[in-house]
C-alpha cells in the first residue's frame, strides 16, 4: 500500500481499505464474528500498517509467531509465577497435617487445582460465536453471570493480591530484622550461640517458642536470654521485628507504590528464580548436615514427634490453595505458548514441577528437623525462623528474599491499582491523591498485621481459602456445568463431581475458622 518510506502519506487505496474496515466494525460489536470483515478485505500480514490519525501509516514488522515462547519457557514461567512465599510455610503445613497425611493432601490438592486450572484455561474457547481471543477469566464470568460475576471475580482476585502483599510486609519486616541483627552481632562481636533455645553444633536449629502448644497455631519471635549490655538493649528498642521495623518500611515502599508505571520493577523478576533456587540448595545442604529424624506415631502425639494424621490438616489445605493458585493469570501466560495444542501438557508439567518443589522443601525440612532434642511442633510457619540470625547461609537467603520482595511488592500494588481504579474510574491513574489513598490503605493493612499478628501461616491459609473458593472451585465448576448444559452434554456424574468441588471449596474456607 505504501512505499518503503514510513513517513509517506496514506495512499488512496489505503484510505479506502481503512474506510471498509471502519464500516464493518460499526455493523456490530467486534465480539460478533458473523459480521466481521471477510478475508478478501483484510490484507495479508506483510501488508498490514498501523494507521495514524495524522494521515501516516507505519508498516508492522516482525512475525507474531517469533515472539511466542517454546514449551520449556512456558513451563518455567508458570513455575516461577506460582513459586511464592508459600514455599516457606510448606514444612509447617506438613507438620500441622501430619507427615503422611500432609504428603497425601499435597498431592491431592495439587491435582484438584490442576483440574480447575484446566477448566479456566479452556473456558473462553467453549463460548460459541464470540471472539474470546483477548478474554480473561473475569470476562468469562461476566459472560455467564453478568456484572455480578465480573465484580465477584475482581473482588476475590483482590483478596489474593492484597493477602500476598500483607504476607510480603510481614516477611520483609522479618527479613530486615534478622539482617540488621546479623550485621549488629557481627560488628559488635556478639555471640548468640547460647542465647536461644535450640541445638548445639555448627548447624544450630532453634525453637523460638519452646513451650509451643501441640495443638496451637502461634508464632512468637525469638527472645534472647542473654543480656549483652545497654548498647544491645538500646539497639533492640529501636530495632524490633514488630514494634518498629514495620513502620520503617513505610518510608521505602509507600513512595515506590506511587510510581505511575511498574516497568522498572519488572526488570528484577529474575530475583525470584534465584531466590527459589538458592532456597532449594540451602534446604539440601541443611538436610545433609542435620540428617533425618523421623519416628512414626500414627495417631498419638509424643513430647517430640507429631502423629501422622492430625485434625489440623485444613491449615495445610488453606496454604496449598494459595500455593497452587495461578488461575487468574493462566490464560494470559498460555497465550504466549508457541504450540497451543500442547497447552494442557505444559500446564500439567508445570504443576508437577511446582508440586515436586513444594514436596521437596516441605519433606526435607520436616524430616531433618532435629527431634530429639527439639519437638517437631517447633517448626515455624516461616521455616527460616528456625535458624539463628547469625547463620551465614540463612542470612544470604533472607537478604535475597528481602530484595526480591522489595521489587515485587510495587508490582503487586500496581496490579491492585490497575484493577481497582480501572473498574471504578475507568483510568489506571486518576490522580496522585486517589493512588496515594489506595496505597495508604494497602500499606496500613500490612503494618497492622505485621505489628499485631505476624503469622504468615494463618494469613496465607485464610487468603488462599477465600480467593480459591470463588476463582478455583465455584466459578470454574459453574462455568463448566453451564457450558456442558448448553451443549446438551451435561451428565449426572459430571454434575455431581463439580458440585462436590464447590462444597469442597466452601468447607475449606469454613474449616479455617475452627483451627
Amino acid at each position: 500500500l505504501l512505499e518503503d518510506d514510513p513517513q509517506e502519506r496514506v495512499s488512496v487505496e489505503a484510505a479506502i481499505l481503512n474506510s471498509r474496515l471502519h464500516y464493518y466494525s460499526r455493523l456490530m460489536g467486534s465480539s460478533d464474528r458473523l459480521l466481521s470483515p471477510p478475508n478478501h478485505v483484510i490484507p495479508p500480514p506483510e501488508e498490514i500498517y498501523i494507521y495514524s490519525p495524522l494521515g501516516i501509516a507505519f508498516k508492522v514488522t516482525g512475525n507474531d509467531q517469533s515472539s511466542k515462547n517454546p514449551s520449556i519457557i512456558t513451563i518455567f514461567a508458570i513455575w516461577n509465577t506460582m513459586m511464592g512465599t508459600s514455599i516457606l510455610s510448606m514444612p509447617w503445613g506438613i507438620k500441622q497435617a501430619g507427615f503422611t497425611l500432609g504428603i497425601l493432601i499435597l498431592i491431592l490438592i495439587g491435582l484438584l487445582m490442576l483440574y480447575c486450572c484446566y477448566i479456566v484455561l479452556k473456558s473462553p474457547k467453549a463460548i460459541p460465536n464470540v471472539d474470546t481471543s483477548d478474554w480473561e477469566f473475569p470476562d468469562v464470568c461476566r459472560h455467564y453471570f453478568g456484572r455480578f460475576g465480573q465484580w465477584s471475580s475482581l473482588i476475590f482476585s483482590m483478596v489474593s493480591l492484597i493477602g500476598a502483599m500483607v504476607v510480603y510486609w510481614v516477611l520483609m519486616s522479618n527479613f530486615l530484622f534478622n539482617t540488621g541483627q546479623f550485621i549488629y552481632n557481627y560488628a559488635h562481636n556478639v555471640n548468640t550461640s547460647d542465647s536461644a533455645f535450640g541445638t548445639n553444633g555448627s548447624d544450630k536449629v532453634i525453637c523460638p517458642y519452646p513451650n509451643t502448644d501441640p495443638e496451637g497455631n502461634c508464632t512468637i519471635s525469638t527472645r534472647y536470654l542473654v543480656n549483652n549490655g545497654n548498647d544491645a538493649s538500646d539497639f533492640h528498642h529501636f530495632w524490633s521485628k514488630t514494634s518498629t521495623i514495620p513502620f520503617y518500611l513505610i518510608t521505602l515502599l509507600l513512595p515506590l507504590l506511587c510510581f505511575r508505571s511498574a516497568s522498572f520493577f519488572a526488570r528484577f523478576t529474575f530475583l525470584g528464580t534465584i531466590s527459589v533456587v538458592y532456597l532449594i540448595v540451602l534446604v539440601t545442604f541443611k538436610a545433609v548436615r542435620l540428617g533425618f529424624h523421623l519416628e512414626f506415631h500414627w495417631f498419638d502425639s509424643t513430647q517430640i514427634y507429631v502423629p501422622e494424621f492430625r485434625v489440623l490438616f485444613p491449615q495445610l489445605t488453606g496454604v496449598l490453595t494459595l500455593a497452587f493458585f495461578i488461575h487468574n493469570c493462566i490464560i494470559t501466560l498460555m497465550k504466549n505458548n508457541r504450540d497451543q495444542k500442547n497447552n494442557v501438557r505444559d500446564l500439567s508439567v508445570a504443576y508437577l514441577l511446582v508440586g515436586l518443589t513444594y514436596l521437596y522443601v516441605g519433606v526435607l525440612i520436616f524430616a531433618s528437623f532435629p527431634s530429639p532434642p527439639l519437638s517437631k511442633d517447633c517448626i515455624e510457619p516461616n521455616f527460616l525462623d528456625n535458624f539463628p540470625s547469625n547463620d551465614v547461609l540463612v542470612f544470604v537467603a533472607r537478604t535475597l528474599l528481602l530484595f526480591q520482595m522489595i521489587t515485587v511488592y510495587p508490582l503487586l500494588g500496581y496490579l491492585v491499582r490497575v484493577q481497582v481504579m480501572g473498574q471504578i474510574f475507568g483510568n489506571h491513574y486518576p490522580s496522585f491523591l486517589h493512588v496515594l489513598a489506595l496505597n495508604i490503605l494497602i500499606v496500613g493493612a500490612g503494618v497492622l498485621v505485621a505489628r499485631f499478628y505476624p503469622n504468615i501461616g494463618s494469613i496465607i491459609r485464610f487468603s488462599g481459602a477465600t480467593c480459591s473458593l470463588a476463582l478455583v472451585f465455584v466459578f470454574p465448576a459453574l462455568v463448566h456445568m453451564i457450558s456442558l448444559r448448553r451443549q446438551g452434554a451435561l451428565r449426572w456424574p459430571s454434575a455431581l463431581f463439580h458440585s462436590f468441588l464447590i462444597l469442597l471449596g466452601a468447607a475449606n474456607l469454613l474449616a479455617q475458622f475452627f483451627m
